[in-house]
């Protein structure tokens, strides 16, 4: 009895080497290989600067991922960021990078890709007409509470089909790359003969195609946000982050040269999916594998992103700084099925505007500044907190290196394009302070007051209960 008591509440570590890799790798690749390169070669300026940048984001992303994997080895907790920035800088900004991913950036991300997912799968069926937003909301929509579905019945189940559609996904990236190879032989290399030719552009122009770059690449930091649940996470984090990075950051480079032996800069810059008009040049009549495969790849990097969104919201429930319920576990599937509901709900309602690409946008910077003081968190607790093991340490120059690019990141766009929007999500961050000095500092009485019985209720009716405390 005592051991199923401890078996059902605790999160179990069912997340082996394979998976975590698949994590990564099926995190990343989603729409964004397939959409974001007409983005980049439109601020980049050209064909040569377009490969230049895709290969620094995958320099970046391996960095980065570097200084996470040092991280969460050092600090094996879930929650990712939040985490690292609660052990260096304490509540108030864990609070604020939780506030802003929980309520913006992670919701909204699941619902871009939910909604690529829906233009795709209803595109067929519509001939060269567009798909109705009304076909395309309805569809997201219940791909997400799907994929929520299979999230809160088991961490193996989610794990299984993030290995499939990860294996689907790695499939028409070698057919693409297959395809370019076959077009180099063939001597198609007029795009890239002269890839250099280009007009000089401005650096906020090359920071917005970073930008776009570095969208496809994210997903690099989603496996420190299930640490716990990795085995062996002393060896399985780093090795899956030293295995799915460079992997990717090689399958982009070489699906954009095959991008560019078959079409030229205007049809891409044209093209309102790039892999599919690839497609539909170089593979017909077999060409429709191009939009099915952009299917499986949009859904396994949405299952991927509802998977981690769902642990940090557990962990912030865990640590006080969001609502008890959150930090609650399913009584029979042991997993933490309010915090992915949570998600799940808030991706829904950010589907309803008609367009949230702009708030990503805007929010990248905000992504960015998070990132930025993750990495002055590696470089903090170097000197603060000598005395925590580290299985993993990277040289403090690419953490340095990592601060730089990320405030470049955060000042070169709105530097070279200030708007008022940047200082309202600013605003909006800084909100979260109006949350967390009452209910989290001061802990006022009459709110959990308030929450019991609705905790409660929520509890019987979703059948979680709190976390143990294991030693």
């Amino acid at each position: 009895m005592d051991k199923r008591q401890v078996k059902a509440t605790v999160l179990h570590k069912e997340v082996g080497l394979l998976s975590a890799i698949s994590f990564i790798v099926g995190t990343i690749i989603g729409s964004g290989i397939f959409i974001s390169p007409k983005a980049v070669l439109l601020y980049s300026g050209g064909v040569g600067p377009c490969l230049l940048i895709w290969a620094a984001c995958g320099i970046c992303a391996i960095m980065g991922a570097l200084c996470y994997a040092e991280l969460g080895t050092m600090i094996p907790k879930s929650g990712g960021e939040y985490s690292y920035l609660k052990e260096a800088f304490g509540s108030p900004v864990a609070y604020l990078y939780a506030w802003t991913m929980m309520m913006v950036l992670k919701p909204s991300s699941f619902a871009i890709i939910a909604l690529s997912f829906a233009e795709y799968a209803s595109a067929p069926f519509y001939g060269d007409c567009s798909p109705p937003i009304v076909v395309t909301k309805c569809l997201s929509v219940a791909v997400t509470v799907f994929i929520v579905t299979i999230n809160c019945m088991s961490v193996k189940v989610a794990s299984n089909v993030q290995k499939i559609f990860t294996a689907a996904k790695l499939l028409i990236i070698v057919i693409i790359v297959v395809a370019g190879i076959v077009l180099l032989a063939q001597g198609k290399t007029e795009t890239l003969s002269n890839a250099f030719d280009s007009k000089p552009t401005s650096i906020g122009a090359i920071g917005l195609a970073f930008y776009n770059g570095l969208w496809a690449f994210d997903g690099w930091t989603q496996l420190n946000f299930i640490t716990e649940e990795l085995k062996n996470p002393f060896r399985n984090l780093p090795l899956a982050i030293i295995i799915g990075i460079p992997l990717v950051s090689i399958c982009y480079v070489m699906v954009n040269i095959s991008y560019f032996t078959a079409l030229t800069t205007n049809e891409i810059l044209w093209s309102p999916a790039v892999a599919v008009t690839f497609g539909n040049k170089v593979l017909y009549p077999m060409s429709w594998i191009v939009p099915l495969f952009v299917v499986f790849s949009t859904f396994g990097s949405a299952n991927g992103s509802c998977f981690t969104a769902g642990r940090l919201s557990y962990v912030c429930g865990r640590e006080g700084h969001m609502v008890e319920i959150l930090s609650f576990i399913n009584l029979r599937r042991f997993t933490p099925s309010p915090a992915i509901m949570l998600d799940g709900f808030l991706s829904i309602l950010y589907m309803i505007p008609a367009d949230i690409n702009s708030l990503i946008n805007y929010f990248s910077f905000a992504q960015w500044f998070f990132y930025g003081l993750t990495f002055l968190a590696l470089i903090i607790m170097r000197f603060t907190r000598k005395e925590l093991k580290r299985p993993v340490k990277v040289p403090i120059i690419i953490a340095v290196l990592m601060v730089l690019v990320s405030c470049y990141l955060v000042l070169a766009p709105i530097i070279d394009s200030p708007t008022m929007v940047y200082l309202y999500c600013t605003l909006f961050i800084l909100g979260g302070l109006l949350l967390y000095y009452p209910f989290v500092h001061l802990k006022v009485k009459w709110s959990r007051r308030l929450m019991r019985p609705i905790t409660m209720h929520l509890q019987l009716l979703l059948e979680v209960v709190p976390p143990e405390k294991c030693e």
